[in-house]
């Protein structure tokens, strides 16, 4: 959409504001609002100046001006506000070289396309994340000097079989790993997803599928379809502001957590992806599952590395409560068709064009530019340096006998390990100037912030194992 289509698209519509979106480094949505009057073609070229100190692991207060610069391809209607508004995504810009700020995730994703074409290597890459989430009737928690808790309400969840809720409890819910996938009203979240998906279609965001995923208390997810790397991460941080807003509509929470409730399946967000060049997927050929060479030394850069990756695509704390070997969780660093214990899955598909990799290790905590540019920086360095991943894992990681599990790496088993993994492995992720050492070092200063928040912090299960001791 060109910059003419978009002052039409606010004439047309009678549009009052105009919401300038962009995305911080933990991937959290951030917005701000101008009156729709003061758009025009030469506003869109000097772009929209902002605070930049405000936002986490951005600049300090000595450097803290910064600049939104539209993206006209990126406009839509938003459907939840009262007036009415069009967004539009942003790349943050530095004014000083005029260039996409080093520490904005869209700019940094934008320099990965760019990369993967000066490269040679390709000149698409293709993305398409299944990000699962929770829809939750309600959540309390607090964290001070006297204690901690947390408590998920849900009607739908298996504990709640023995709770009396106005109107009565119709005892329709699905059990602990049940929720895939049982028709309504053991699915009761039916109508809220296909509101969702509603949503989704009208800001632009083709919609493939909607389920109950597995865990009880509310598991969902919503199938949108592929595309190239930087607008399948605008069209993730849409689904996320999307499912957020139409369960608040609904009187409902949603969450997207790796793993908010325990003993049940946490919410991952594999990630498919294949690389293109001249019309053609690379990733086709007569190897292993209808792989090429291309594709299997793609496989073997993420093997390679994948702790390194963790910091990014599993990015919080939480993350690695899902990560957990010897569960129904994809930490085995090995590949397969046959089956999907494996962290990198071949799906079985009926032509070339479709052929691509799913890494399953990732979570929807991860910032989608990051995760995506990531994982795609990792897979041509195993291009690159012809870095084969060995034979596949065609047998059930989840039985394997302890001397065979013990040769198989995994990933990483804490935020903290995946953070020394990047630190010492990283350049892999600054070449072309994707990442910067800068960045990598802000980052990690970020992070681990979380890990000492949540190193000192009690936890109830500690009274379970301790207090009477």
């Amino acid at each position: 959409m060109a910059v003419a289509d978009v002052l039409k698209l606010i004439q047309d519509n009678e549009v009052k504001f105009v919401d300038l979106r962009f995305t911080d480094t933990r991937g959290k949505e951030q917005h701000v609002s101008v009156p729709a009057h003061v758009v025009s073609e030469e506003w869109f070229e000097r772009g929209h100046a902002f605070d930049g100190s405000s936002i986490s692991g951005w600049k300090g207060i000595q450097a803290s001006d910064m600049l939104l610069m539209p993206d006209p391809a990126t406009a839509n209607i938003d459907p939840f506000f009262d007036e009415p508004t069009l967004i539009l995504s942003c790349d943050v810009i530095d004014p000083v070289d005029g260039k996409g700020y080093d520490r904005c995730p869209r700019s940094i994703a934008k320099r990965a396309e760019a990369y993967l074409k000066a490269s040679g290597l390709g000149d698409t890459a293709y993305f398409g994340p299944e990000p699962e989430f929770f829809i939750f009737d309600g959540v309390t928690w607090g964290t001070d000097m006297s204690g901690c808790h947390v408590k998920i309400k849900s009607e739908e969840a298996a504990w709640s079989s023995a709770e009396d809720f106005e109107g009565g409890n119709t005892g329709h819910r699905p059990g602990v790993k049940g929720g895939y996938f049982p028709v309504p009203p053991v699915d009761s979240h039916h109508d809220i997803r296909a509101a969702m998906c509603n949503a989704l279609e009208e800001m632009g965001v083709p919609v493939e599928v909607h389920h109950h995923e597995v865990a009880t208390a509310g598991q969902n997810e919503i199938g949108t379809k592929f595309s190239t790397l930087v607008q399948r991460a605008d069209w993730t941080q849409i689904l996320k502001y999307v499912v957020h807003n139409v369960a608040h509509a609904y009187g409902k929470t949603a969450t997207f957590m790796p793993k908010p409730i325990v003993g049940d399946n946490g919410s991952g967000m594999h990630v498919h992806q294949s690389i293109w060049k001249d019309g053609k997927n690379l990733f086709a050929g007569n190897g292993y599952a209808g792989l090429s060479e291309f594709a299997l030394f793609y496989i073997g850069g993420i093997i390679k590395h994948a702790k390194a990756l963790n910091a990014i695509t599993n990015p919080g704390t939480n993350s690695y409560k899902r990560l957990v070997p010897g569960y129904e969780a994809p930490v085995m660093l090995a590949y397969s068709a046959k089956n999907r214990s494996a962290s990198i899955r071949i799906p079985y598909v009926a032509s070339d064009k479709a052929r691509r990799i799913e890494a399953r290790f990732p979570d929807p905590l991860a910032n989608p530019y990051l995760c995506f540019s990531a994982l795609m920086m990792a897979g041509l360095d195993g291009v690159q340096n012809k870095i084969h991943p060995g034979d596949a894992m065609d047998k059930n990681l989840y039985d394997l006998p302890p001397e065979e599990d013990a040769l198989v790496p995994k990933v990483c088993h804490s935020l903290e390990m995946a953070l020394e993994a990047l630190d010492k492995d990283r350049e892999f992720l600054t070449r072309g100037g994707v990442f910067s050492d800068d960045w990598i070092d802000s980052y990690i200063e970020l992070k681990m912030e979380e890990v000492q928040k949540f190193r000192m912090t009690t936890h109830p299960v500690e009274f379970a194992m301790y207090y009477s001791s």
